[in-house]
């Protein structure tokens, strides 16, 4: 019984609460936040929007850009293909303030587990030292390796191997304001 009377007052103090004050997604004025309104994110889009349209969107970035570049067996050096989509992600990036990276490190699923982890790490280590060198500022990019625990593509074929053995660039939208 004491059970639910403690509950008839939290729905009865809910709903009593819902009727007052601001409606959760409008933006109240700065007179009734008693100066606390520095804290509150602003509507000035003037970083990048992740769901634009346009060439600043993460869709754009995917598509156009390219987040992933691809490795030969048991390497983590960057090709020529790589190092051109990494030159068009590091263009995207420095235009893009408003996104951080993170850079995943990949493997297929040959070798051992902590091979493959380190691995991982070299192919997410080589894209990051390249996006550096070619002027994103390293605050921005975080690494991490999940070797052959992640694999697109699963079957004992080339073809397989092929595409997990890469470095995704996961692009996280930096929240102003706050």
């Amino acid at each position: 019984m004491r059970y639910f009377r403690v509950m008839m007052f939290g729905l009865g103090f809910a709903l009593g609460a819902c009727g007052q004050g601001t409606p959760p997604f409008s933006n109240p004025s700065e007179d009734s936040l008693d100066g606390i309104s520095s804290t509150l994110p602003s509507d000035d889009l003037t970083a990048t929007d992740p769901f634009d349209e346009g060439q600043n969107s993460l869709a754009y970035f995917q598509q156009n850009v390219g987040d992933r570049v691809l490795f030969p067996v048991d390497q983590s050096a960057l090709t020529a293909e790589a190092r051109a989509i990494l030159t068009e992600q590091a263009a995207y990036l420095i235009r893009n303030s408003g996104f951080t990276a993170l850079i995943e490190g990949h493997a297929d699923e040959r070798g051992t587990r902590d091979y493959n982890l380190a691995l991982g790490a070299r192919r997410a280590a080589a894209a990051r030292d390249f996006l550096v060198s070619n002027g994103v500022s390293a605050d921005r990019l975080r690494t991490v390796s999940y070797g052959k625990e992640r694999p697109i593509e699963i079957c004992s074929q080339e073809r397989c191997y092929a595409q997990n053995r890469r470095a995704v660039t996961v692009l996280i939208a930096v929240q102003t304001g706050l």
